[in-house]
């Protein structure tokens, strides 16, 4: 989001805020930029993998996950993001639900319902780090990864806690993935 500022220094605010925002783009994914992604290519294929070292890691850490029988919460800040993450969860044929900012109260409701009923087959639940507000609780998974991190370490915490909730039967495994020596 690019926030003008007033006074003689707006302008300049304004850039390193736009500035900042296209380098958390290029730790995230190439595709969130527009005209990178070749069309020629099956839009779920593996080239969505490939063309990003995050998503390759996440790749093999959810195949792992998946493996060994845990229940994911995956939060992104960007719902840009969260739509390339969709892609690839059909890619894989992960289950999941999605919630962001957009999502009317009672499809949230229902898919909250619907990844903590006791034989759901969800494996996964796809959500931008703010949505949900203080009192969602996903306690049936046991694994949290934040795919980007929010600037507000608050809003990181509260997305943790998501699954750190009353009821939660197992131990929390959370992750942070982060490009090494970038603006994350």
């Amino acid at each position: 989001a690019v926030v003008q500022a007033s006074g003689a220094a707006g302008g300049t605010r304004t850039a390193v805020l736009n500035l900042a925002m296209q380098l958390r783009k290029c730790c995230n994914h190439p595709y969130l930029f527009p005209h990178v992604e070749d069309r020629s290519l099956p839009p779920l294929g593996q080239h969505l993998v490939d063309a990003c070292g995050k998503l390759q890691l996440l790749d093999k850490l959810l195949a792992r996950l998946k493996r060994d029988g845990h229940r994911v919460l995956l939060f992104s800040q960007m719902t840009r993001m969260l739509d390339i993450l969709e892609d690839y969860m059909v890619m894989r044929a992960y289950t999941y639900c999605r919630i962001d900012g957009k999502t009317p109260h009672d499809l949230r409701e229902a898919m909250i319902d619907t990844f903590n009923a006791p034989d759901s087959h969800k494996f996964a639940f796809l959500l931008s780090t703010r949505a949900g507000g203080l009192g969602l609780n996903l306690q049936t998974a046991d694994t949290c990864i934040l795919y980007d991190s929010d600037w507000n370490p608050q809003a990181d915490l509260q997305a943790m806690d998501r699954c750190h909730r009353l009821g939660q039967t197992k131990p929390v495994a959370v992750y942070r993935l982060v490009t090494d020596q970038s603006i994350e």
